[in-house]
């Protein structure tokens, strides 16, 4: 069978990859669980099929390197810089402010599309802070853009692939056999000669940066379980960032 698979950087995260799905301007997307989950039980007629990545994400938050911003407790009630409302940078600062016990009422957001405008926005006191992969944000560490004062790692399976309910029906057997293909290759995806020099070029970062990646990275073939999605959905529903729970068959397939 042949498969016409287009893919697509989204630098703006997953609000827009949610939207795109939403809108039928793309059939699958790998995307970071909490934002699919969410935009789900707000009515994205899409499924989770897999996890992708079976680790946590560690999320740095950051500040601008000349702020005098120094530990995480000196954000509190600041104004945080994210891509778009229901994105992974939006729903994390939410779960950073629960963390610290702070009054997630109180926080305050500015809308910076990408890590670009997050430059900007922070380097004009636009926003105080931002939050985002530490190892995609380590470059600019490097250069004395940003300094990270804390991480937070996602208490859950990091990113998963999610699929239009409508593309999955029609074409289950397509799907299916993309899921083994790419599941073929994350099996073998560390053991792939040099792969670290590969990477380190292609995304601007010292080759000991994508070392470290690669140790806490764990890919993952298998279905999102029962437990993982609870955790992410009550987190979700306890924050009010979703207004109903929803039943795990209905989102995994």
């Amino acid at each position: 069978m042949d498969i016409d698979l287009q893919w697509t950087d989204v630098p703006e995260g997953t609000g827009k990859m949610c939207q795109l799905l939403r809108d039928g301007e793309t059939d699958m997307a790998v995307i970071l669980t909490e934002g699919i989950v969410r935009d789900i039980a707000g009515g994205n007629d899409s499924s989770i099929v897999q996890v992708y990545v079976q680790s946590p994400l560690i999320w740095g938050i950051h500040v601008d390197a000349k702020s005098d911003y120094q530990q995480l407790s000196d954000l509190e009630n600041k104004k945080v810089a994210i891509s778009r409302m229901g994105s992974g940078s939006h729903l994390m600062a939410i779960v950073n402010a629960e963390n610290q016990n702070w009054n997630t009422q109180n926080l305050q957001f500015e809308i910076v599309n990408t890590i670009d405008g997050a430059v900007e926005a922070l380097s004009t006191g636009v926003a105080d802070y931002f939050m985002w992969e530490r190892f995609m944000t380590k470059p600019l560490v490097d250069k004395g853009i940003f300094r990270r004062i804390a991480d937070c790692p996602t208490p859950w399976p990091c990113f998963v692939i999610a699929v239009r309910n409508e593309f999955l029906k029609n074409n289950k057997h397509v799907v299916e056999q993309i899921l083994e293909i790419i599941n073929n290759t994350t099996i073998e995806f560390k053991n792939i000669p040099s792969i670290d020099r590969t990477l380190a070029s292609k995304y601007n970062q010292k080759q000991e940066d994508i070392q470290e990646w690669l140790k806490c990275t764990r890919w993952s073939q298998k279905k999102l379980d029962k437990p993982s999605f609870e955790k992410v959905q009550n987190q979700l529903f306890e924050l009010n960032l979703i207004d109903k729970k929803l039943d795990y068959e209905s989102v995994t397939k």
